[in-house]
């Protein structure tokens, strides 16, 4: 009984290897990262990474994005924020170098590219109007 269990469940992925249905699935995965990660914008700011942390949340709470955390390590400070409509909304700033700061926008989970771009050009021209 054990034997031609196993026997059916390989012929079983073996059909499924062969149609290719295991690489679609394991493909379809793949692609939704691909597209959450498509979503991120980012540009590089003449601005040290303290003042451009503090340009952005300036310019997040012009548009009504209320930053709730904020997290400092020496290679990125990370602004995690909500929108009116209730959207995650994520800010890295690195330093590239000491006057130099690479900014990385995202918004909601999927298709926030376009809203994602409103945001970076804002905390963009913030940073380098105030420096």
């Amino acid at each position: 009984m054990f034997r031609n269990l196993l026997v059916v469940l390989f012929l079983s992925l073996s059909v499924a290897n062969f149609s290719g249905c295991i690489f679609l699935a394991a493909g379809a995965a793949g692609a939704g990262t691909a597209k959450w990660m498509s979503d991120k914008v980012m540009q590089v700011v003449n601005v040290p990474v303290h003042k451009a942390s503090k340009a952005a949340k300036s310019a997040l709470a012009d548009m009504n994005i209320s930053v709730y955390k904020e997290t400092e390590a020496p290679d990125v400070i990370q602004l995690l924020a909500k929108d009116v409509n209730g959207r995650q909304v994520w800010v890295d700033l690195r330093p590239v170098d000491d006057n130099t700061t690479k900014i990385e926008v995202r918004v909601g989970y999927m298709n926030g590219g376009h809203d994602a771009s409103v945001v970076l050009d804002a905390i963009a021209k913030k940073a380098q109007s105030w420096f």
